[in-house]
């Protein structure tokens, strides 16, 4: 063979070697275009309107500050008027070895006037447990300040004061939002009365400052006393932003989780019903903040008839109990003659809520929860919460708070129990197989939770979590929250093996907390693997019928007077605006590759995803079945061909495209900045022969069928 020829034969086994190692690297280059298949004649279950479902908790003021229009910080008083920042109370069980729990407020109520001349009554206050008493001068003004109101030019606000004072007492209260005597709007009440008294108040701002200052001050002889004060824009919508509310409704995302989360194991929400400003503050020890108890199950339930989504509300199994949880189911869903329901009309809500979606306890199985206890005590728990509950009303679906081994090994948990780093099916530590078990018979769905990572893994040798080194590929990177969705659909599938009692009555799954940390805030990133995760659940919607995004505010980009949808609400919003409800069936000739990591506890035997490597197709007909829309994901960085061929059906020869493509996988939508993400929308004729996708995009095809 001549030299020149072997040389060849060397370069041509090189370059063939090196395509095999290049393969699975970020850049995924396409040689070929990829076939994909729909046969519509291949049908699931419908996707609920719930797999796009939302999550609030009381976590610090991601309620209060986040949805709710409350401007005041403290408004009923939980820490005393002081000159410097308030001590909180200290950190106490297992979040006292976290950082992020240690938080000292940074906005709180100064005396005027000098430190001595307000001072706390602690015998008779209004509500909580002290209310501040101001000793008057005849000559000079005694009271408080709070600062740090954001207000905007032209804007009114309104809200209340509660006050008592002695005979001759002038009080005022007054708006500041500038440096000039004229840049201030005051309210001036005269002859309190001894006893608390509420009184009204409205202001407009003439500039626009986020430090803006409401002062309450009186003169005369004697004392007043604050019992609360409140002040929101006068726009609010029953107590909520504007803003926000707009944002939020238009996702139209079914359902909506509250109140926790964590923070439900020490809730008591008998104290957040009744007169807003006799509700007493708590200091809540989950999350290490001063809860107002403004935004209660009445309110609630407003937000969700605000957004046109049904409410789902997890009642307290921690250190709650079943009568409790009894009373707030009557206090829901009662009659206005039950004792509940009379007190529900007295608060102003007549007719019952009719709330379907009830969980009992969240995450009971962790070490962290407040009231935590072993399992077989919570099985015990949790049918007589289920009891209880269903005695007020039998048609409620119940949601128990299962963790399947991804969950009990990722959290740690099933070592605490029974040494078992991911435990066997069945064994102590499975708190999901156990439950069913012992409680299937009150168990309607079951509550499981992920927070996917981009950035560790499980080692099974090491049996802990590890660094992911070298990092995962752009298109692996994107693939990480679906991965967890099909591990506990493989879980689940063990449990149909495994349980006879399960396959003659089927429990689907509410992941009813889940997200995803990567990337920058409000940016396009973490959008395909939002959209990959949603693929994954409508292939198996059978089994996954609920989610609850944490938290619904995730999906806006907002700060103190505005709000828009970021790109992860986009995405939301486009999928339930535009994608179908009857899922159909997806082939293909290209096979996903096999999973990164070896199969046990969060990492699936199978990797997600439809045969159509490297990108993911999923397909579904609406309801009445005469549109079929057809979602194309790109996890890769650089372009891809499809080629889709549709069994079953003919489509029209028009159609529309929905696609979220932005130069940056880094792209962001800010309120504050011009909007480098949006859905484009694109008028098609026939179905292309071949599609070319571009790099990370996320695209719906829509076709009418003849």
């Amino acid at each position: 063979m001549p030299s020149f020829l072997k040389f060849a034969k060397k370069l041509l086994l090189a370059a063939c070697l090196l395509t095999l190692l290049v393969l699975p690297c970020a850049v995924w280059s396409q040689t070929r275009a990829v076939h994909a298949t729909i046969d519509t004649s291949k049908t699931g279950a419908p996707i609920s309107k719930n797999i796009y479902g939302q999550f609030l908790e009381h976590g610090g003021d991601i309620v209060n500050n986040g949805i709710w229009s409350e401007m005041l910080v403290d408004r009923k008083f939980f820490y005393p008027v002081a000159t410097s920042a308030p001590t909180p109370p200290p950190v106490m069980g297992n979040a006292a070895g976290n950082p992020r729990f240690r938080r000292t407020p940074t906005r709180w109520w100064s005396p005027i006037g000098g430190a001595d001349v307000v001072s706390m009554d602690t015998k008779a206050p209004y509500t909580g447990d002290q209310t501040p008493l101001v000793k008057l001068s005849a000559t000079e003004p005694h009271g408080l300040t709070q600062s740090g109101i954001a207000v905007r030019a032209g804007k009114a606000y309104t809200g209340r004061i509660v006050l008592a004072g002695t005979a001759g007492a002038v009080v005022r209260v007054t708006l500041i939002w500038g440096k000039k005597a004229t840049d201030r709007q005051t309210v001036t009440i005269r002859a309190a009365g001894q006893s608390f008294r509420k009184f009204p108040m409205r202001f407009t701002s003439d500039a626009d400052t986020d430090d803006a200052t409401l002062e309450i001050v009186g003169t005369g002889t004697g004392s007043f006393r604050v019992g609360a004060v409140s002040l929101m824009p006068a726009d609010n919508i029953d107590g909520f932003r504007p803003e926000v509310i707009a944002a939020l409704k238009q996702l139209r995302f079914g359902v909506l989780r509250f109140p926790g989360g964590n923070f439900v194991s020490a809730y008591e929400w008998r104290n957040a019903v009744g007169d807003i400003d006799k509700r007493p503050p708590i200091f809540d020890p989950v999350w290490h903040a001063v809860q107002p108890n403004d935004v209660g199950t009445d309110e609630f339930v407003t937000l969700c008839r605000l957004l046109g989504v049904d409410p789902y509300i997890t009642v307290n199994a921690g250190f709650g109990d079943a009568w409790s949880a009894r009373q707030l189911v009557e206090y829901a869903n009662g009659a206005a003659t039950t004792p509940m329901g009379k007190w529900r009309a007295a608060n102003g809500h007549p007719a019952p809520y009719h709330v379907k979606f009830w969980g009992i306890g969240n995450e009971a199985w962790g070490d962290y929860q407040m009231g935590a206890m072993a399992l077989p005590q919570f099985e015990l728990k949790y049918n007589l919460f289920a009891k209880a509950m269903r005695q007020v009303d039998p048609s409620i679906t119940l949601i128990a708070p299962g963790a399947m081994p991804d969950v009990m090994e990722g959290a740690d948990q099933a070592r605490r129990i029974n040494g078992q780093y991911i435990p066997d099916y069945l064994s102590s530590a499975d708190w999901t197989g156990q439950l069913i078990l012992h409680c299937l018979g009150n168990i309607d769905m079951i509550s499981e939770h992920y927070y996917a990572s981009g950035t560790q893994h499980t080692d099974i040798k090491l049996q802990k979590k590890v660094p992911i080194n070298p990092p995962l590929s752009l298109i692996e990177w994107e693939r990480a929250p679906a991965v967890q969705v099909r591990a506990k659909y493989e879980h689940y599938e063990a449990y149909l093996r495994l349980i006879p009692a399960l396959r003659a009555k089927p429990v689907p799954i509410a992941i009813d907390e889940w997200a995803y940390f990567g990337g920058v805030p409000n940016s396009y990133k973490t959008v395909p693997a939002y959209a990959w995760a949603f693929h994954e659940m409508f292939r198996h919607s059978d089994v996954f019928q609920m989610g609850a995004v944490t938290f619904a505010t995730a999906m806006m980009s907002e700060n103190r007077t505005e709000a828009i949808l970021n790109p992860t609400g986009m995405l939301f919003k486009m999928y339930r605006d535009h994608f179908g409800t009857i899922p159909v069936a997806v082939t293909g000739d290209s096979p996903q590759p096999k999973p990164v990591f070896p199969a046990g506890g969060d990492q699936p035997a199978v990797n997600p995803g439809s045969p159509t490597y490297p990108l993911d197709v999923s397909a579904a007909f609406s309801e009445d079945r005469r549109t079929l829309a057809i979602a194309v994901i790109n996890p890769s960085d650089s372009p891809q061909s499809i080629k889709i061929a549709i069994d079953g059906s003919k489509l029209a020869s028009a159609g529309t495209m929905w696609r979220m493509a932005p130069d940056s996988l880094n792209a962001t939508v800010q309120v504050d900045k011009k909007p480098e993400v949006q859905v484009e929308k694109q008028s098609l004729g026939p179905l292309p022969e071949t599609i070319t996708v571009r790099p990370f995009s996320v695209s719906i095809y829509s076709y009418p069928v003849q």
